[in-house]
This record gives structure tokens, C-alpha cells and sequence, in this order.
């Protein structure tokens, strides 16, 4: 077997992406997918406005340290 054999038979993103619709749909039911959508939103909203400020209170500790 070739490592161009093997890449073949690897699922792309495309696949990957429709099995894990379909594992989501059959644990948690068509009805709540999209609750877990708007979960998942949410978190990464949290997540991203964390980052922001970790990066702000970073960025004022290093101006601190250059101003003492």
C-alpha cells in the first residue's frame, strides 16, 4: 500500500462533517440540534469575548512593566 492508497481511503472533512450531523441527530434528536447550536454559539461567544479580555489584561500588564 502507497501513501497515496492510504490518503484515498481516508474520510475527507466533507464526510467527517455529515457523520457527526447524523451521530448528533441520532443521540440527541432532530429537536434539539438546534438548541445545541444555539448552546454551542453561546460558548463560543463566551470564549472568544474571554480571549479579549485576557489579550487586553495582557497587553496592560506589558505596558505597566514598560512604564515602571
Amino acid at each position: 500500500m502507497t501513501l497515496e492508497t492510504i490518503s484515498l481511503a481516508m474520510p475527507g472533512i466533507n464526510e467527517i462533517l455529515i457523520i457527526l450531523v447524523l451521530a448528533a441527530v441520532f443521540i440527541f434528536g432532530a429537536k434539539k440540534i438546534p438548541e445545541l447550536a444555539k448552546t454551542l454559539g453561546k460558548a463560543k461567544g463566551e470564549f472568544e469575548k474571554g480571549k479579549i479580555e485576557g489579550e487586553r489584561e495582557l497587553n496592560d500588564f506589558k505596558n505597566k512593566e514598560k512604564i515602571d
